[in-house]
């Protein structure tokens, strides 16, 4: 029989403020400022509208339907919806919510997750995943948090398991998406484990990342 926990009775709600990282900073979403940058980072080829693929929205037809969304959503309590401005340009290239928040268990999500063309396969998306990982754990003291995503998404599953999480299991049928079954692959860190992914993170943002994180979550 497991001891009782010295629990709280909830935990925080993740406030709205700024992240601050060496490559990225990730702002509360505001529609009118961030619109155009955010549009023309994923609307601006066939190829950068494949962004939308797998998300619940988008691609948008206009720049104004697509301001007219990011209106909706930015003042929401759950998502609560970041920009990602890359450091080295200047930009906004990209979007991250902290969602599904259940302050009663201390457990919450990552997700919305994308980045534009220019910025994927830079440090931009590591550090991103990392400052909120590192709010919630370290600041909030959090429990849990999942990543989901469509089992068909294989980028995705992939960066789950090089970010640090761990495969908790498919859900068959676990929803309908843009008129369509979605299985979806169930991803999760504790908080045991976050000293060691924290940890890895870290050495893998010193380094420029040198050392293969994927290799580092995995103990190889």
């Amino acid at each position: 029989m497991n001891a009782t926990q010295p629990f709280p009775a909830t935990w925080p709600m993740p406030p709205r403020q700024v992240h601050e990282g060496r490559h990225v900073r990730l702002t509360p979403l505001r529609a009118d400022e961030d619109a155009a940058e955010l549009y023309q980072a994923s609307h601006e080829s066939a190829e950068a509208r494949e962004i939308w693929r797998y998300l619940w929205h988008g691609p948008f037809a206009s720049e104004a339907d697509f301001r007219d969304w990011l209106r909706s959503v930015q003042d929401g309590v759950d998502p609560i919806f970041f920009t990602v401005m890359q450091r080295q340009s200047g930009r906004c290239v990209g979007m991250i919510s902290i969602l599904r928040i259940t302050p009663k268990h201390g457990v919450a999500e990552l997700g919305h997750i994308w980045h534009g063309l220019a910025a994927q396969r830079t440090p931009v998306n590591t550090e991103s995943v990392f400052l909120l990982l590192r709010h919630l754990f370290d600041d909030l003291g959090y429990r849990r948090v999942e990543w989901k995503c469509n089992a068909e998404n294989a980028r995705s599953r992939a960066a789950a398991l090089r970010l640090g999480f761990q495969f908790e299991g498919l859900f068959r049928q676990h929803m309908i998406v843009k008129g369509r079954n979605r299985d979806t692959a169930w991803f999760a860190m504790l908080d045991g484990d976050w000293p060691t992914r924290k940890a890895n993170f870290e050495r893998w943002l010193a380094d420029g990342g040198r050392t293969s994180l994927s290799a580092l979550n995995s103990g190889e």
